[in-house]
């Protein structure tokens, strides 16, 4: 508790409430008597205005007017709840009644108090409002301490993570390569009640068919050559806990069935035997890949989409959270400098202005390898911008990953198929080996159009 009785965000921190009301005079006074109690207040002379500061810092609680001219206090709520989905709105009207009341309340405004609101009653609505959020969010933040940002989309992605958390429905996380998907599911697994038992995590585009099935769902022996023994499955090992599948884009078609088939009876039958093991799983996947896309082309079965996907948390690319990067950057270089170099203190500013401004299309991973080059090749504590150039030049020159380079060989060659045979896909497909059905497929992959190849006569 902070003087005066207010309940607080955390230990040490007086809640911040955001306090949004058209008539300055009454924004000034409720302003007054709500720092006197004890609490942080900002306040918004509108809801655009609002909006805006929302968008700078997330404050724990917002208390609005109902009747303003831009924007009346249930759009400014509705917009808030599409935005920060859990942050408590405590409305006030002069114009209050029953049916109003009762409609703010069922679409999830916390509280609906008539002016002249009764000083008491207005400090225990909102310390109930702030108990409350606290004890659904456990008022502890370890759970995304992995995740290091001050960006306003990661924060609306980590606030309805943390409210999902809460059941065990299936999520599916989707984003770019490199921008922090396991770590996202890591988050959600800490958050959740299964937080003790384990979080396993596995590629599903890094194995071949048969040991990717081996490895979720476990073999008896005998069941192939060198099965010299039975093997537990990840299902198995993950019970209790979350498994993560990442990349399930790349999952066989095969394997998509046993996998549906597992989420359904929420039981598995290991590769080779008759017996079947129930297994108690909360299931988090991922993908870069577009899933509808790949439902279109046949790749991926629209039944276990929508398994996967009842909930759907989409990480913005890091390009699009510019303002995590100095933070980032800084975090990195410290980890990193205590396990090569303590004498390294950080980077100059020319070179985080460098680091802000540059693309990373491959995201934080690729922030990550920047920061572990400078690191590795400093001699001085303050890392100059000089060295920040020319490890992204070398990053962009860096070996690409297996799979990577396997998607880049695959395009490049249908390009070159559908140039030689001017888009003529029969006569593609021949030539690669394939037949037409799968060849669609890869060009659909690819995002291929054979009718752009018409004409366009190739010697290469």
């Amino acid at each position: 508790m902070t003087p005066g009785g207010a309940t607080t965000a955390t230990l040490d921190q007086a809640a911040h409430i955001l306090l949004v009301d058209d008539d300055v005079s009454l924004l000034k006074l409720l302003g007054m008597r709500l720092e006197s109690r004890g609490y942080r207040v900002t306040t918004a002379e509108s809801g655009p205005s609002a909006l805006k500061q929302l968008e700078a810092e997330r404050p724990d609680l917002v208390l609005s007017d109902m009747r303003m001219d831009e924007m009346d206090g249930m759009a400014l709520f509705q917009e808030i709840q599409r935005r920060l989905p859990g942050l408590p709105v405590i409305i006030l009207t002069a114009h209050g009644s029953i049916p109003d009341a009762v409609s703010a309340t069922r679409q999830g405004v916390f509280g609906f108090l008539t002016k002249p609101v009764d000083r008491e009653e207005l400090f225990a609505t909102i310390e109930d409002a702030l108990a409350q959020t606290a004890a659904g969010s456990g008022d502890d933040d370890s759970w995304r301490a992995a995740i290091i940002t001050r960006s306003p989309d990661m924060e609306r992605v980590l606030e309805q993570a943390r409210m999902v958390a809460a059941s065990d429905v299936s999520v599916l996380v989707t984003g770019p390569s490199g921008s922090g998907k396991e770590l996202m599911a890591g988050a959600i697994h800490k958050a959740s009640r299964r937080a003790d038992k384990p979080f396993i995590a596995i590629n599903c585009g890094a194995l071949p068919e048969q040991l990717l099935e081996s490895e979720l769902f476990g073999h008896a022996k005998g069941a192939f050559t060198g099965a010299i023994s039975d093997h537990e499955g990840l299902f198995q090992a993950a019970d209790g806990g979350t498994l993560f599948l990442d990349e399930i884009g790349d999952m066989p078609l095969t394997l998509q069935i046993k996998l549906l088939r597992a989420l359904q009876e929420r039981q598995i039958r290991p590769l080779g035997s008759t017996k079947s093991i129930p297994v108690d799983v909360r299931l988090i996947s991922a993908t870069h890949r577009d899933l509808s896309q790949a439902m279109e082309s046949g790749d991926f079965r629209e039944d276990l989409f929508y398994r996967l996907n009842v909930v759907n948390l989409r990480l913005p690319p890091l390009k699009e959270r510019a303002e995590d990067v100095p933070l980032l950057a800084k975090h990195l270089v410290t980890q990193a400098a205590e396990r090569h170099k303590p004498f390294v203190k950080g980077f100059s500013k020319e070179a985080i202005n460098l680091l802000a401004s540059s693309a990373w299309p491959g995201n934080v991973r690729q922030l990550v390898n920047v920061v572990e080059q400078c690191v590795a090749l400093t001699s001085a504590p303050i890392i100059p911008e000089a060295l920040v150039s020319q490890a992204l030049v070398a990053e962009e020159n860096a070996l690409p990953t297996f799979n990577d380079a396997r998607a880049g060989f695959e395009r490049s060659y249908l390009i070159k198929v559908l140039k030689i045979t001017e888009g003529n896909v029969t006569q593609a497909a021949r030539i690669a080996g394939r037949n037409r059905t799968d060849f669609y497929k890869l060009l659909a992959r690819h995002e291929l159009e054979p009718s752009t190849f018409k004409g366009n006569v190739s010697h290469a």
